[in-house]
């Protein structure tokens, strides 16, 4: 997929999702794990790769609902696709914040936060910025939604290990984006 994009000049969209899972058994290792800090509840997380026009490239690090989105990516490898292919460029959400600080010239996060002591004109600049890369972004949202206009996506309640594979498998049926217009 880093390849393709290379090839055809075709600026990635990276984002995380994560799907509610059933609760592992008690005294069991590892069940902490799966505990989200964001949902507050057990997930699995996922991170979804798309171009401009809202086609899902890509589903996969399929991880347990704890580990953060840029932890993923590091274990997945997609860090090293990056260093691989320099000519890449993605955009990512605020989650991703630290891969847009360790690859400045490739990958867009939205401004941080602006402090306390920050000037009303420079609040607004930031807002201005956050809106522009987030209309940018949008089309993530857009391919991360379809999978889960599938009921098993929307709250998985089959086994944990089993959902890598159904989910690859209903991420890749979706219809393209584009013919559709």
């Amino acid at each position: 997929m880093f390849a393709y994009a290379a090839a055809e000049g075709v600026e990635l969209r990276i984002d995380g999702t994560e799907v509610q899972v059933r609760r592992p058994a008690a005294h069991r290792p590892g069940r902490r794990a799966f505990v989200s800090g964001k949902r507050k509840q057990n997930t699995c997380k996922s991170t979804v790769i798309s171009d401009g026009d809202g086609r899902l490239l890509w589903q996969g690090a399929f991880r347990p609902g704890r580990m953060h989105d840029v932890t993923t990516l590091c274990t997945e490898g997609i860090e090293d696709l990056l260093r691989f292919h320099p000519d890449v460029k993605a955009k990512v959400d605020s989650g991703h914040q630290g891969l847009a600080r360790d690859f400045p010239t490739q990958v867009t996060a939205p401004p941080k936060k602006p402090g306390k002591d920050t000037t009303p004109a420079e609040v607004t600049r930031r807002e201005a910025q956050r809106h522009r890369q987030s209309s940018q972004r949008i089309c993530v949202e857009h391919a991360i939604a379809e999978p889960k206009q599938r009921r098993s996506m929307q709250r998985w309640i089959g086994r944990r290990e089993h959902f890598a594979p159904t989910a690859r498998a209903i991420a890749g049926p979706v219809p393209d984006r584009c013919a559709m217009r």
